[in-house]
């Protein structure tokens, strides 16, 4: 395995059209468990110049009005141009309404462990998930700092600190690696879209960008960009308005920047737009905890988990760990470990981190939060698959 290299990860900001979509994808799953637990959902987005188009199949006592969700999500992103903006955009749907025996017909929180043992997973699917020392949230540096700079794009926006800037914007972070440990900055790439009713100059974007999005991203990072890191602001000239209005979106179309920056493996599966007793959601969710909490542990300063479920049973037909030769004890120990002291069952991974009541407890809706910016390494809000209360017990 090559030790020194270069990785470079995306991020986008909430404004991007598949950022649009996964928001709205989720905001409808929101509000779906808000009002009942037991729904079950699958909400898909496509956006397009002044169209939105949500396709959604349900099965629920809940009621929601699909285009005023899709509308909410778009002013509170900030579209307002003449393009593209919350009250103009046309918003079509196509609805399917699943048979009751559809609806979820049990309470997690009342099962014994022989019930959740008996609820399989109704999805073939590998999921990974993973964490490394890189970084406080044992992320990947790459992504991290990606994910950095596209939040502060969007509050130097918000702000008016820049007011000229739209809702769009992209950020690409490359990081030298020597010995497999983040070494210096590469390069930094940041993309910020302008309003076509303000345009200031190329070089002012470039200045005001580089001072109120690049430099204080970097403030309290250990590593800092120095004089031989490239940095390119708007490489390719002014972008004016963005969004939709100038390309088209889909839901799940950026699980990498969902995920770990593709500095990881993960599945292609969507995260967004689906209720809880999707495994292919939840169980990365596990993963990612699993492995977070073995590196917390100081058991490995690199740990990815895979988990491989079958339609038929409940638990993962395999449990995989791989720690890249950072391990402390083996590999094969390291599963076992996770075989006794975590919950991989469908209906246990939705009891422990209440998933399906978490819509209910989080104000301004749980999922709609995760679908930009990231599901993993989380620290603005309280996700459970983010904590390391298993640390100590694995040590």
């Amino acid at each position: 395995m090559k030790k020194d290299f270069m990785f470079t990860s995306e991020s986008v900001t909430e404004g991007h059209p598949d950022k649009v979509c996964d928001q709205i994808s989720d905001a409808i799953v929101d509000h779906f468990l808000e009002q009942d637990p037991s729904s079950r959902v699958i909400a898909e987005c496509a956006v397009s110049v002044s169209i939105l188009f949500i396709a959604a199949r349900f099965a629920s006592d809940a009621v929601v009005d699909f285009p005023n969700v899709a509308r909410r999500v778009i002013r509170h992103i900030g579209y307002d141009q003449q393009d593209f903006n919350a009250k103009t955009c046309s918003v079509l749907t196509s609805l399917k309404e699943l048979p009751v025996e559809e609806h979820c017909c049990f309470d997690e929180r009342a099962l014994s462990e022989d019930e959740i043992e008996r609820i399989p997973a109704r999805n073939q699917v590998t999921v990974f998930g993973f964490a490394c020392n890189q970084t406080p949230a044992l992320m990947p540096l790459p992504i991290w700092l990606a994910h950095k700079l596209s939040r502060q794009i969007t509050h130097v926006r918000r702000e008016k600190i820049l007011p000229y800037l739209c809702p769009e914007g992209k950020t690409d972070v490359g990081i030298e690696y020597r010995n497999r440990r983040p070494h210096r900055i590469h390069s930094i790439t940041v993309t910020a879209s302008q309003a076509h009713t303000y345009e200031p100059s190329l070089q002012k974007i470039r200045n005001d960008i580089y001072e109120t999005v690049i430099k204080p991203s970097f403030e309290d990072e250990a590593i800092k960009p120095d004089q031989n890191t490239d940095i390119f602001i708007n490489p390719e000239g002014a972008f004016i308005s963005g969004g939709p209005s100038v390309h088209s979106g889909l839901t799940g179309r950026k699980t990498a920047i969902d995920t770990y920056g593709e500095y990881a493996r993960h599945s292609g599966a969507a995260l967004s737009g689906k209720d809880p007793l999707r495994i292919d959601r939840v169980a990365a969710y596990a993963a990612r905890y699993a492995a977070k909490n073995l590196v917390a542990a100081g058991l490995a300063d690199e740990c990815e988990v895979q988990l491989s479920y079958s339609v038929t049973l409940s638990r993962p037909a395999s449990i995989q760990v791989e720690t890249f030769g950072t391990g402390r004890i083996p590999d094969e120990e390291l599963v076992k470990l996770l075989e006794k002291h975590f919950e991989f069952r469908l209906a246990g991974i939705m009891r422990n981190f209440n998933l399906r009541r978490l819509p209910q407890i989080v104000k301004g809706g749980f999922y709609e939060k995760l679908a930009a910016y990231g599901h993993m390494g989380r620290t603005d809000i309280d996700v459970p698959w983010e904590k390391t209360d298993k640390a100590e017990l694995l040590r």
